[in-house]
């Protein structure tokens, strides 16, 4: 039987074992929207901005490690796209993006809501396509999920012209795929594991630096195995929270610039740096002249081009991580027993002096509400077992800081791009992915009102999220840099003219609750938690003036911290 280019589409995506698309319809895609509707196999999620689609697509992705789908339009709708796409991009998350086109004869003639996707999202994708042929659709789909999920994971955009949508041709999805251009390595070099396994032993003041590729690349078992044959102190980036359990001795907590004083000073100090999944961007190393100075650097990563690519290593391992770690824990059953224990102990009982400065550490007792002290709330009300998204700014290093993660694939937040307005719609793809699970937003009174309207969203397909607002009344990180390195002229970074967040949630339908007393924060959150059945929206109004501690400036070195 022949189908029409937009009954191939569902097809491809049954095929890929797709349970949702995040999209909004225009006309270029309209035959596509139809074939959606006479079929019950893919559900589509309407969401209310195209920004709102890839950040749901996004989080279901990174709770989920299957790929995100999203559908928009041509024009506006592709590039209202954008900004969720770079955000996937940076993150390495695997994830789709079909984009409506004009008809094929008015490409390239300025038609109505015309741009060139392909060329506008092409510094941002991993790979993107426009397909000339409806002959192409199937194997241009399955070529799509092959690049977007294998290697180092990213998103795909596949640019689809209207007419092709609505010809016929038989359909049959392939198998399997060959790209003699795209061959992601996958076994390291073993040779490259024995020396790596070799100054592992030797070291004697060894720090393990986890990123988010471990997650990535499910890679958490085998870290956790790893770590613990052989004892030494471990510390993950903002996206690698998790891979290694928070409460686990071993751990001493997120690097970096908003990272521990042990955590930082262990990195600055240490002999062997065996750095997994990471790829040692700015905010991890600080001034890269300064950079761990004695150390000697292993780099384990899926992407060759992300090994010295910022900083030069010893000994480069190209790999999936499963397959690297495996092979290192298997040689380390024999060496592990080689380690110089004497040192190591030194190194720990150094770790633990520096541990011992409690740079965490905030005033518990004031009766301004203190942002740290509703995110240990939120913990301990939800057994630390909650999935948690998101925004950016204080409230996210705050959430990093003080949630302690003990799972992967929990902490859902935009790492590289640091997108303003990813938070709510992430929650949204993943409570759709995990509707029996908990699933918290963290955001602030200015982020969340980057995607605000994707509340609406949530009242359509009965999500019950809880919105953890920490509403200090500024742009919270801009003022803080504002007061540190702008003599406290805080241009811009005041808003005004906030709304009435508890009426603006009523508004949508859903929970709002205002808190201003610490007394009532475990209590407001408790009967948010309560409502398994609704969304409530909770209004923190937090200290106006607290800081993120410890803090790096920038062209700082690891060793160079801010802690009061």
């Amino acid at each position: 039987m022949e189908l029409t280019g937009a009954e191939i589409i569902i097809e491809c995506l049954k095929a890929e074992d797709i349970d949702y698309v995040f999209g909004y319809p225009g006309g270029a895609v309209l035959h596509i929207y139809d074939a959606f509707y006479k079929q019950d196999d893919v559900q589509h999620i309407l969401v209310r901005h195209e920004q709102g689609a890839t950040h749901a697509a996004d989080g279901y992705a990174r709770a989920t490690g299957k790929p995100g789908v999203v559908l928009v339009t041509s024009g506006p709708g592709a590039t209202n796209a954008v900004t969720g796409i770079a955000t996937a991009y940076m993150d390495s998350i695997p994830m789709i993006v079909i984009t409506g086109q004009v008809p094929k004869h008015l490409i390239g003639n300025d038609a109505f809501q015309e741009v060139d996707s392909v060329g506008i999202t092409r510094p941002i994708v991993k790979h993107n396509f426009l397909i000339n042929d409806v002959n192409d659709i199937a194997e241009t789909f399955k070529k799509a999920f092959y690049v977007a999920t294998t290697g180092r994971p990213g998103p795909v955009v596949i640019d689809i012209p209207k007419d092709i949508t609505a010809e016929k041709v038989a359909f049959e999805y392939p198998s399997e795929i060959n790209m003699r251009s795209y061959n992601p390595a996958v076994v390291a070099d073993e040779g490259q594991i024995k020396k790596a396994v070799e100054l592992m032993v030797k070291a004697e003041r060894p720090m393990i630096y986890s990123g988010g590729g471990v997650i990535i690349g499910n890679g958490s078992e085998q870290l956790r195995t790893f770590t613990r044959s052989l004892g030494y102190p471990i510390t993950q980036t903002l996206m690698g929270l998790g891979a290694f359990p928070a409460s686990d001795p071993l751990s001493v907590g997120m690097l970096g610039m908003h990272g521990t004083y042990e955590a930082n000073m262990g990195m600055h100090h240490s002999d062997l740096l065996i750095a997994i999944g990471a790829r040692f961007d700015d905010r991890v190393t600080g001034a890269l002249e300064k950079f761990c100075p004695d150390a000697k650097i292993i780099h384990i990563d899926i992407d060759p081009a992300s090994i010295s690519k910022n900083v030069k290593v010893d000994v480069p391992i190209v790999g999936e991580v499963t397959q690297v770690l495996d092979a290192v824990n298997a040689l380390l059953e024999k060496a592990a027993e080689k380690t110089n224990k004497g040192a190591i102990e030194k190194w720990w009982a150094q770790i633990n002096e520096w541990r011992a400065q409690d740079c965490l550490k905030y005033d518990r007792e004031s009766e301004i509400i203190k942002p740290q002290f509703v995110i240990e709330e939120l913990h301990k009300v939800t057994n630390g077992d909650a999935y948690i998204t998101s925004d950016v700014g204080q409230h996210q290093m705050f959430a990093a800081q003080y949630y302690g993660f003990d799972k992967p694939r929990r902490w859902i937040n935009s790492g590289g791009l640091g997108t303003m307005g990813f938070g709510l719609p992430a929650a949204l793809g993943v409570k759709l992915a995990f509707p029996n699970e908990e699933v918290a937003c963290i955001t602030g009174e200015s982020s969340i009102q980057m995607c605000l309207q994707e509340l609406s969203t949530c009242k359509q397909y009965g999500l019950p999220i809880k919105i953890i607002n920490l509403n200090n009344g500024y742009m919270g990180m801009v003022r803080q840099w504002q007061e540190f390195f702008y003599e406290k002229r805080y241009a811009m970074s005041y808003f005004d003219a906030l709304p009435d967040f508890v009426a603006l949630a009523e508004s949508y339908g859903h929970v709002g609750i205002k808190v201003e007393k610490t007394a009532d924060v475990r209590p407001a959150l408790e009967e948010a938690f309560k409502q398994k059945d609704r969304l409530v929206f909770l209004d923190f109004i937090t200290d106006r003036e607290e800081n993120v501690y410890p803090m790096i400036p920038s062209g700082a070195g690891l060793n160079e911290m801010i802690l009061v």
